[in-house]
């Protein structure tokens, strides 16, 4: 049976969460783990393009895209017709014990094209933070060193070594420790609050890399790891000159400077890697979300003599570059091989900025719009002091999804509004989510401005 296709518009058939959700979400909380949050708790029954339709019966404009996974949309067509066909065939072998081509296709696309003009190899694995631990068991094993650089407000993993590389207590910490020592910690060159303002924060952050590396010994630094515009700890975008600074440092001490595009990769940003925009080239690069339109994969990517310097049967794992995912993979680099996607992310940065800029004089609470493509964010904080307000971020995503437009919070202080649409979205669906957004954040502004002392005559 051929199910028709999801309109792609907004629609409010219940409150949301609608009956049949509520009944579900019960349900679930009496076999779900209290461990696994949830942003908004509906049910999705189908979803396609840019909208997530639930049990309700509810069409809800997708800002988050399964956080940054389903960039070409949650049932796109190639990414189907691809794993069918793997599905037809068989499951799983596991590449370790008996061979399959899609294995090496990906392999081949990522080596072609993630940065950098050297001979490159790459290993596939399932999550993120597998990759990231894998990246750094690479570093260690051809350079011989233990220790790891991370930057202030980076989220790489919730597995033991990458809690200990994120920087956020709360959630993804809390509880969890001890985690491995050999992890130090850094500034990122971040505009909005740079102590000393904006025009100084390469500078003085570059420095500061410098100290701790004289003090810990450079050469006792196996990797630099950094995501070009970081996700978690709030969509920054780095202050010019700080990555190429950052790749000069690792190249002068003989680090192994390694890219996290986990988030920002596979188009998101407006082009196919976060790093293009910088002209800044990673020893290792790790992929993995969109990688797959959804299904688990992700990967590692770097010079040759890097990815082969670890023996025969030290990288791997059960599900590593499962043949599904695989196939969905390949799904996904033909959707885009024509270069519509890209495009499609740059002018929804164009079409976003022109409505949300305005918002930066227009209220008291708009700190900062900021970002790259389909990667945008909003912050919230007070004016003047840039004070976080977690509050306002959660008071206006509760508004947005009340009105069938889901966005996710982030963030250190959890006063960033992320934007994260698929590169699919249509142009008046996304003004349409725009809308919404813009409407909730005037509107709690004005609750703001309300209930301000300043406002009440004396």
């Amino acid at each position: 049976m051929t199910l028709a296709s999801v309109p792609q518009s907004r629609l409010l058939a219940t409150a949301i969460p609608g009956p049949r959700s509520v009944a579900l979400h019960a349900e679930r909380l009496k076999h779900v783990t209290s461990g696994f949050g949830t942003a908004l708790p509906v049910f999705i029954d189908r979803a396609e393009g840019a909208i997530l339709q639930d049990v309700d019966g509810n069409r809800i404009v997708d800002f988050a895209s399964g956080i940054a996974v389903t960039s070409v949309g949650a049932s796109n067509p190639l990414v189907q017709e691809h794993v069918a066909d793997q599905l037809s065939r068989f499951t799983h072998t596991c590449f370790m014990v008996t061979e399959y081509d899609s294995f090496t296709a990906v392999c081949r696309w990522l080596n072609e094209h993630t940065p950098g003009s050297f001979e490159k190899r790459t290993a596939l694995f399932s999550t993120g933070a597998e990759a990231i631990e894998n990246a750094i068991k690479i570093a260690r094993s051809a350079t011989g060193r233990e220790k790891v650089l991370v930057f202030d407000d980076a989220y790489h993993g919730r597995s033991l070594l990458t809690m200990a590389m994120t920087a956020k207590e709360n959630p993804y910490k809390l509880n969890f420790g001890p985690f491995p020592a050999e992890v130090h910690r850094a500034p990122f060159a971040a505009p909005l609050r740079w102590p000393t303002g904006a025009q100084n924060a390469t500078a003085e952050a570059l420095a500061a890399v410098e100290l701790i590396l004289a003090t810990e010994g450079p050469e006792t630094f196996a990797a630099m790891v950094i995501e070009p515009i970081q996700g978690e700890g709030g969509f920054i975008v780095p202050a010019p000159g700080f990555l190429p600074g950052l790749r000069d440092i690792a190249t002068r001490h003989g680090i192994v400077f390694v890219l996290d595009e986990v988030q920002a990769g596979m188009g998101r940003t407006g082009t196919l890697f976060a790093s293009n925009s910088e002209h800044v080239v990673g020893d290792l690069t790790v992929t993995a979300k969109a990688l797959a339109g959804g299904l688990p994969l992700s990967a590692v990517t770097g010079r040759v003599e890097l990815m082969n310097a670890v023996h025969a049967g030290g990288l791997g794992g059960t599900y590593a570059g499962n043949p599904l995912a695989c196939a969905a993979a390949l799904g996904v680099f033909e959707a885009f091989a024509d270069g519509k996607l890209i495009e499609n992310a740059r002018k929804i940065e164009v079409a976003a900025r022109m409505i949300l800029e305005p918002l930066l004089s227009g209220t008291s609470v708009v700190a900062d719009v900021r970002g790259r493509g389909a990667m945008l964010a909003v912050e919230f904080a007070d004016r003047g002091t840039l004070a976080p307000r977690a509050d306002i971020a959660k008071e206006i995503a509760a508004r947005c999804h009340a009105q069938g437009l889901l966005v996710l919070v982030c963030g250190t202080y959890s006063n960033v509004i992320r934007l994260l649409p698929p590169l699919v979205i249509d142009e008046s669906l996304l003004n349409d989510g725009l809308t919404v957004l813009r409407d909730a954040i005037q509107h709690v502004n004005a609750g703001q401005l309300a209930a301000s002392p300043e406002t009440v005559p004396a």
